[in-house]
């Protein structure tokens, strides 16, 4: 029967290598006419734009256009690299990122794990909807919000500290203040979204799992623990490994929200510089040259961290 098997096998396949690919895109011409929507969509939009990267390379004037300015090498990445904004901005990119990835990627898969073990369905959607709503806002109001409840001035807590006889506290007047501040609305701001993906993962464990160790006599932390974690860790690595490659990137939206003069300190980070240079200054080489640094680096560590998955034993992404 395995040799009739093998046979059958090698047969199906020596009739796919002679009928070619003429003969599966004839057959199935509908399927990959529906392919060429998205596919046309993401060359068109992501792809081609992509050829305005050469003005990182060159002394770009607006009258001269991509092809007619003059090529000037990597001499516009040594300027930026000299720039002294280039080395803060480097330094608050990698500490905010770092310190979100902490906070604001931890925070879904505790809360969804939460979730998870709350019996009542109608409790748990109100409280998922509850925490899905912020997603849905635009940073400029998450920002407004923010300013009206924790401004030192008139900020809805702290008239409520100064109430209770409390001194005011500058949240986002202060820089320390201001990085914890950021900080909190930013996981307040995610992490009933992201969510979703841990709760689909946990709806697939196989129920009799947890029976089993309910025989056992397993806790309920014990079977978060040996069963729930276990079987989203596939999940929590690979969404570990795509939030690594954002660490060189950052919200340009969430940092210019909340940002003000009195907090300077941490706000200058790398796409707010490519904001200042290529918005506000005009100089188009100079942010194109940082940006393409910014999105070099977060490749390498995506490769980094699913190199480091797959030793680990892990499946990764590529």
């Amino acid at each position: 029967m395995k040799v009739a098997n093998a046979s059958k096998i090698n047969q199906n396949a020596l009739l796919r290598k002679k009928q070619g690919p003429g003969y599966f895109l004839k057959r199935d011409w509908q399927l990959y006419f529906l392919v060429l929507i998205p596919l046309s969509f993401v060359i068109v939009f992501k792809y081609l734009p992509m050829t305005g990267l050469v003005i990182a390379f060159k002394d770009y004037k607006i009258a001269k256009g991509f092809w007619g300015s003059e090529w000037v090498g990597l001499q516009i990445f040594q300027d930026i690299f000299a720039k002294p904004d280039f080395a803060p901005a480097v330094r608050n990119t990698l500490l905010l990122n770092i310190l979100d990835l902490c906070f604001s990627f931890t925070m879904p898969i505790l809360l969804a794990l939460l979730l998870n073990e709350v019996k009542s369905i109608r409790f748990k959607r109100i409280n998922q909807t509850l925490l899905y709503l912020p997603h849905f806002l635009s940073w400029v109001i998450i920002g407004a919000i923010a300013y009206q409840l924790l401004s030192e001035g008139g900020g809805v807590i702290n008239n409520l500290i100064e109430l209770m006889g409390g001194t005011r506290v500058p949240f986002l007047q202060e820089d320390t203040n201001w990085l914890i501040s950021y900080l909190a609305i930013g996981v307040w701001q995610s992490m009933g979204w992201g969510t979703i993906i841990y709760l689909a993962a946990m709806s697939g464990i196989n129920p009799e799992m947890y029976e089993a160790a309910t025989v056992d006599g397993a806790g309920r932390w014990r079977k978060v623990w040996n069963i729930t974690v276990p079987s989203i860790r596939a999940t929590i690595v690979t969404l570990l490994i795509m939030n690594l490659g954002k660490v060189m990137e950052g919200s340009f939206e969430r940092i210019f929200a909340l940002q003000n003069k009195a907090t300077t300190e941490y706000t200058t980070t790398i796409p707010v510089l490519v904001y200042r240079w290529g918005i506000e200054s005009g100089n188009f080489s100079r942010a194109t040259a940082l940006g393409l640094f910014q999105s070099v680096i977060g490749i390498i560590l995506v490769i980094t961290a699913d190199r480091v998955a797959k030793k680990l034993g892990e499946d990764g992404i590529l």
